[in-house]
């Protein structure tokens, strides 16, 4: 059975596109069939797998507006079982034309529907912020993953998306649970980092996984080369970080 994951917190920059692009592709690098929605208007994760955003015919906002059906929007990457639902600028302007659609929280959910037998995991890459369209995101979720940057102010954004994720399982979908959190740009050279990953042991209700993604000069490199990192440098800390958490969450979910 196939497993849809938003990968969320309502802070930016804790690591959401990085683990997206990253997570996705050594789990289809693992032989599983990935599909990768960019629910972000930035379109930072079509960029990250190469993708021209500007070229784009059809992205993800003609899918939730019903203009468009998911073999028009679907684009292919270099990795072989894993392909990108994308997006751009456009997306933004999602917000006010949904604004009257009926169902506008299910949307996301109604494509999903009939085609998420076809992957072994379906990751959306969800905006820093809780409006119509992380709304469609964690409505189609089976469950959330949470990145958590290894920084001062980690437990103020993990408070709110805890708020959030409780707010839509008692309203809009019951179904949705918790993953679980990674802990992402850790230096070993601080004490910081290992005090938040204390931290948020403590406070956090949840399955913490145990792979702890580096703070990584090569991983920071790689989407402006359009690349995931095991295709830019296999090598890295950074690659090898996130085969780990890959292989991790396919013994999570029983082989899947």
């Amino acid at each position: 059975m196939s497993r849809i994951i938003a990968i969320a917190n309502q802070k930016g920059g804790v690591g959401k596109t990085t683990t997206n692009v990253n997570l996705a592709t050594c789990l289809a690098q693992a032989g599983k069939r990935v599909l990768v929605a960019d629910m972000d208007p930035q379109g930072n994760t079509s960029s990250g797998f190469g993708i021209q955003k500007s070229k784009l015919t059809h992205t993800i906002y003609n899918l939730l507006l019903g203009d468009a059906n998911i073999e028009q929007v679907k684009a292919r990457t270099v990795i072989d079982n894993l392909y990108v639902l994308p997006a751009n600028i456009h997306l933004s302007g999602a917000e006010i034309e949904l604004v009257n659609q009926p169902r506008r929280e299910f949307l996301l959910r109604s494509v999903f529907s009939h085609t998420r037998y076809l992957y072994d995991y379906i990751f959306i890459d969800c905006p820093p912020s809780l409006n119509m369209l992380t709304l469609n995101a964690l409505c189609a979720a089976d469950a959330v993953l949470v990145p958590i940057q290894c920084e001062f102010y980690a437990m103020e954004g993990l408070t709110q998306l805890m708020y959030t994720i409780d707010l839509v399982q008692r309203r809009l979908s019951p179904r949705l649970s918790i993953d679980g959190a990674i802990f992402t740009m850790y230096d070993a050279r601080t004490n910081l980092s290992a005090q938040v990953v204390e931290q948020v042991k403590l406070h956090l209700q949840a399955n913490i996984y145990t792979t702890i993604i580096p703070r990584n000069v090569r991983l920071s490199e790689a989407p402006s080369h359009g690349l995931p990192i095991t295709l830019y440098d296999p090598n890295s800390k950074g690659a090898e970080a996130y085969i780990n958490l890959a292989k991790e969450m396919i013994d999570r979910h029983g082989g899947q």
